[in-house]
């Protein structure tokens, strides 16, 4: 996906404009909605981004748009997330790759702040595949998090995937 593309789906969200914001970037890859987020937040703030794969993490600068990017080698699932508390969590194309994903849910929430949300990017698809082994449509995810106690689980807009199997949407959910 292209930077601007990537801009665009999270461009409709509501982040804060306080300085300083600490965000979470789980299942990172090599950092397309990394880059878009750092492009949203407030300056002198900090992404921590996480991802399995070293090598994906190397293509990620320290800093761009005035933003640290803060990289760790880790999953996401089983390893302690690299900050103990978090104004965000971004996921895209990551979370359908969790097996629990209430039990998921349940771990995010102890790290975010009272105040923090979440901002999902997914395929809004039931049909399970290699690369979508637990996939996660739209109205999954409301049910998912509603029942996690978010009182808000908005879509911030949808584009087709370029694997043309399902659409992509962006999702803000909100305490």
């Amino acid at each position: 996906m292209q930077h601007e593309h990537a801009v665009g789906m999270l461009a409709p969200a509501r982040i804060g404009d306080e300085s300083n914001q600490q965000w979470a970037d789980l299942g990172c890859g090599s950092g397309t909605f990394t880059l878009a987020l750092a492009d949203l937040l407030p300056k002198a703030s900090t992404i921590y981004a996480m991802d399995m794969s070293s090598a994906a993490l190397k293509s990620i600068p320290a800093k761009h748009n005035a933003i640290a990017i803060a990289k760790t080698v880790g999953n996401f699932v089983t390893d302690t997330l690299p900050a103990p508390a978090f104004d965000g969590i971004l996921m895209a194309n990551a979370l359908h790759y969790v097996k629990d994903q209430v039990a998921f849910v349940e771990k995010a929430m102890t790290y975010l702040k009272p105040s923090g949300g979440v901002l999902i990017v997914e395929y809004d698809t039931n049909a399970a595949n290699q690369w979508v082994p637990y996939p996660l449509t739209f109205i999954r995810l409301k049910e998912l998090f509603t029942a996690a106690g978010f009182s808000e689980v908005n879509k911030l807009g949808e584009r087709p995937s370029a694997f043309g199997r399902a659409m992509l949407y962006a999702a803000q959910i909100i305490r």
